[in-house]
Protein backbone atom coordinates (compact mmCIF):
# COMPACT_ATOMS: atom_id res chain seq x y z
CA UNK A 1 0.00 0.00 0.00
CA UNK A 2 1.70 3.24 -1.79
CA UNK A 3 0.89 6.72 -1.29
CA UNK A 4 2.66 9.58 -3.36
CA UNK A 5 2.71 13.02 -2.11
CA UNK A 6 3.63 15.86 -3.91
CA UNK A 7 3.59 19.81 -2.80
CA UNK A 8 3.42 22.82 -5.17
CA UNK A 9 3.88 26.22 -4.37
CA UNK A 10 1.28 28.54 -5.98
CA UNK A 11 1.93 31.98 -5.16
CA UNK A 12 0.11 32.32 -1.61
CA UNK A 13 -1.35 28.38 -1.45
CA UNK A 14 0.03 25.15 -0.93
CA UNK A 15 -2.01 22.76 -3.55
CA UNK A 16 -0.79 19.16 -2.50
CA UNK A 17 -1.24 16.22 -4.90
CA UNK A 18 -2.17 12.72 -3.31
CA UNK A 19 -1.85 9.24 -4.96
CA UNK A 20 -2.55 6.26 -4.00
CA UNK A 21 -4.38 4.57 -1.20
CA UNK A 22 -5.05 6.42 2.26
CA UNK A 23 -5.56 4.23 5.22
CA UNK A 24 -4.46 3.44 8.47
CA UNK A 25 -0.57 2.33 6.76
CA UNK A 26 -0.49 5.65 5.13
CA UNK A 27 -2.00 8.12 6.75
CA UNK A 28 0.53 8.45 9.21
CA UNK A 29 2.45 10.26 6.21
CA UNK A 30 0.20 11.86 4.96
CA UNK A 31 -0.17 13.70 8.31
CA UNK A 32 3.33 14.24 8.84
CA UNK A 33 3.17 16.43 5.41
CA UNK A 34 -0.13 17.98 6.01
CA UNK A 35 0.03 19.36 9.49
CA UNK A 36 3.51 21.77 9.16
CA UNK A 37 1.61 23.32 6.30
CA UNK A 38 -1.33 24.00 8.30
CA UNK A 39 0.66 25.44 11.09
CA UNK A 40 2.02 28.50 9.04
CA UNK A 41 -0.11 31.78 9.94
CA UNK A 42 -2.82 31.81 7.09
CA UNK A 43 -2.20 28.44 5.54
CA UNK A 44 -4.47 28.04 2.37
CA UNK A 45 -4.26 24.30 1.43
CA UNK A 46 -5.32 22.70 -1.63
CA UNK A 47 -5.43 18.56 -1.57
CA UNK A 48 -6.32 17.30 -5.25
CA UNK A 49 -7.40 13.56 -4.14
CA UNK A 50 -8.12 12.89 -8.09
CA UNK A 51 -5.56 10.07 -7.49
CA UNK A 52 -6.22 8.72 -4.69
CA UNK A 53 -8.11 5.20 -4.76
CA UNK A 54 -9.26 4.22 -1.46
CA UNK A 55 -9.59 6.11 1.83
CA UNK A 56 -11.10 4.62 5.25
CA UNK A 57 -11.76 6.57 8.50
CA UNK A 58 -7.58 7.14 9.12
CA UNK A 59 -8.06 8.91 6.33
CA UNK A 60 -10.35 10.97 6.91
CA UNK A 61 -9.53 11.62 10.91
CA UNK A 62 -6.26 13.21 8.97
CA UNK A 63 -8.40 15.49 7.35
CA UNK A 64 -10.79 16.89 10.58
CA UNK A 65 -7.40 17.19 12.10
CA UNK A 66 -5.55 18.86 9.46
CA UNK A 67 -8.98 21.51 9.34
CA UNK A 68 -8.67 21.90 13.47
CA UNK A 69 -5.05 23.28 13.11
CA UNK A 70 -6.12 24.88 9.80
CA UNK A 71 -8.58 26.81 11.60
CA UNK A 72 -6.52 27.87 15.23
CA UNK A 73 -3.84 29.51 12.05
CA UNK A 74 -7.20 31.56 10.55
CA UNK A 75 -6.32 29.25 7.21
CA UNK A 76 -8.91 27.65 4.42
CA UNK A 77 -8.81 23.91 3.14
CA UNK A 78 -10.31 23.15 -0.20
CA UNK A 79 -10.25 19.23 -1.01
CA UNK A 80 -10.10 19.37 -4.73
CA UNK A 81 -10.98 16.46 -7.57
CA UNK A 82 -12.55 13.56 -5.71
CA UNK A 83 -14.15 11.03 -6.96
CA UNK A 84 -17.45 9.63 -6.61
CA UNK A 85 -16.59 6.70 -3.80
CA UNK A 86 -14.79 9.91 -1.94
CA UNK A 87 -17.34 12.33 -1.83
CA UNK A 88 -19.93 10.05 -1.08
CA UNK A 89 -17.28 9.04 1.73
CA UNK A 90 -17.20 12.72 2.93
CA UNK A 91 -21.11 13.25 2.48
CA UNK A 92 -22.15 10.00 4.52
CA UNK A 93 -20.00 11.18 7.57
CA UNK A 94 -20.89 14.99 7.40
CA UNK A 95 -17.56 16.44 6.86
CA UNK A 96 -19.11 17.88 3.40
CA UNK A 97 -20.39 20.40 5.66
CA UNK A 98 -17.47 21.44 7.55
CA UNK A 99 -14.48 20.95 4.29
CA UNK A 100 -14.89 22.69 1.31
CA UNK A 101 -15.06 20.07 -1.12
CA UNK A 102 -15.83 20.26 -4.77
CA UNK A 103 -15.54 17.48 -6.98
CA UNK A 104 -14.41 19.48 -10.07
CA UNK A 105 -10.47 21.64 -10.43
CA UNK A 106 -11.87 24.76 -10.06
CA UNK A 107 -12.77 24.50 -6.36
CA UNK A 108 -9.57 26.52 -5.18
CA UNK A 109 -7.10 26.57 -8.15
CA UNK A 110 -7.29 29.31 -10.47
Amino acid sequence: MNIKIDIENLDDKEMVLVAGEIDAYTAPRLRETLIPLAEKPNPNIIVNLKQVSYMDSTGLGVFVGLLKVIRKNNGQLNLIELSDRLERLFSITGLNDIIDISSKSEGGVQ
